[in-house]
């Protein structure tokens, strides 16, 4: 039985989160079932970096993934900072909104956008994230022959033929960023999520710990334990290196299929939080009537609290998008090229707008006394609670702008220097594709009826 005391304070922190979503000017209308623990199990097991990992890699891989860890950290500061400042399910366009210059702000925030069951999951996925890394680990290391350490450390491979090692290891670093994507999936549960003004910032800061140093750990043991031919002919054959990584190692097929089974169970939690994500945000971004249709994905099933046309779209986009993989590895991996582009360009443009204003000095110290309406196109910006402040933050900010830029030129290149058709990295045209139909839909139509996050409530 859950004491007296309790429930207020659960009551009384619903009401703070509500409050401070009416601030922003928009209405509760979404049940909030996240605690930290279940969100923060959904972000780690999104970001999946340890099988990631397992994918693939290369002799300059450790090397990277540091680069990107730092890289990613940084990131994940300046998005932490934001969903405290505006912890709602938009994420990125709101973000985008409310920092950009008025004369732009409505452009800018539309191409920025590139249950009960769920939260109780979350937690159970947390603990088979952690335990599972350990359940793959061990046998790996213990069972697998070992390379040496000159061969894990100073052994760098140029599969692509570019001119330089350098260039080879930048083209090569997309890998680690697709480990360390999709962080930001939590930051679309915010409406979910209880004291999400803190809870979310400490989930991305958390989760990039937990995921980095798991990584971390599967990468040194996988380089370690595996020979050049990374998971053999098994790998070549299925397109997934990591299934003949593990029967290498143990020389077991009964093993390897089990240490298989807990990445496909990790998988499949993350394609739970991911449409659970996916469909919040559209949900969120048709409120504010920047898409086709928005009267139906904006609706909100009033039985469940949840945006079920929104979820249902969703889940058939992933199950089309899925089905290419059948027909086209080659367009499956440019799709997934592309989707990396596309969340990095977003990160990149609310880290240049918060730079900005923060050099500015745009933004106030955050009050929780205050009663007006914040964090909107035109209203007063306020720091959220949590926040890197000084000179530091302003560093980190700038830090966090370098890495993606880098991260998005490279996501364009292709894996070798002399591609053919086949080969060829397609996600740039498939980008500035999407781009280009996204501006001719903003002046034709979207500028008419898209004005930006709309005010839904007066304070």
């Amino acid at each position: 039985m859950v004491p007296p005391e309790a429930k207020g304070h659960d009551n009384s922190v619903r009401e703070r989160d509500d409050a401070h979503l009416q601030r922003m000017g928009k209405k509760p209308v979404l049940k909030r079932n996240f605690g930290i623990l279940s969100i923060l199990g959904f972000s780690c097991t999104i970001l999946g970096t340890w099988e990631s990992l397992l994918g693939g890699g290369s002799g300059g891989a450790i090397y990277a993934f540091i680069f990107g860890w730092v890289g990613t950290f940084a990131s994940f500061m300046v998005l932490a900072e934001l969903a405290s400042m505006a912890p709602t399910s938009g994420g990125q366009y709101h973000w985008a909104a409310m920092l950009a210059p008025p004369k732009h702000m409505k452009f800018i925030s539309f191409i920025t956008v590139g249950g009960k069951i769920l939260p109780r999951a979350g937690v159970v996925l947390l603990v088979v994230h952690i335990v599972g890394f350990f359940g793959v680990l061990i046998p790996l290391v213990y069972m697998a022959e070992h390379n040496t350490k000159e061969q894990v450390f100073l052994s760098f491979h140029n599969g692509g033929g570019f001119e330089t090692q350098g260039l080879s290891w930048f083209v090569g670093m997309t890998t680690c960023a697709f480990a360390f994507g999709g962080g930001d999936a939590a930051v679309h549960m915010a409406e979910e999520i209880a004291n999400a003004s803190k809870v979310i910032p400490q989930t991305l800061m958390l989760s990039i710990g937990i995921n980095g140093c798991l990584g971390f750990g599967i990468l040194i043991a996988t380089m370690f334990c595996t020979g050049p031919d990374l998971g053999g002919k098994l790998g070549e054959i299925t397109g997934y290196p990591y299934m003949g990584i593990f029967l290498e190692a143990t020389n077991s097929v009964s093993g390897s299929l089990a240490m298989s089974a807990i990445i496909l169970v990790v998988y499949i939690g993350a394609l739970m939080g991911l449409l659970a994500a996916a469909s919040r945000q559209l949900w969120s971004f048709s409120r504010d009537r920047g898409v086709p249709g928005w009267r139906l994905w904006s609706r909100i099933s009033t039985s469940r609290q949840l945006p079920v046309p929104a979820l249902i779209v969703s889940v058939t986009i992933a199950w089309l998008l899925a089905i290419i993989r059948i027909g086209s590895n080659v367009a499956m991996e440019n799709i997934v090229s592309m989707a990396v582009s596309a969340i990095y360009l977003s990160y990149l443009m609310v880290s240049v707008l918060l730079f900005v204003r923060r050099v500015r000095g745009d933004i106030s110290l955050y009050n929780d006394s205050e009663d007006e309406i914040i964090n909107l196109p035109g209203a007063k910006l306020v720091w959220g609670p949590f926040r890197c402040p000084g000179i530091l933050g302003t560093i980190i900010n700038g830090y966090a702008i370098i890495y993606i830029t880098i991260i998005i030129f490279f996501s364009f290149w292709p894996s070798t220097m002399d591609p053919t058709i086949a080969t060829m990295n397609w996600s740039i045209l498939a980008i500035g594709s999407a781009i280009f139909f996204a501006i001719l839909y903003y002046i034709f139509h979207a500028r008419h009826v898209y004005t930006g996050p709309i005010v839904e409530v007066s304070l």
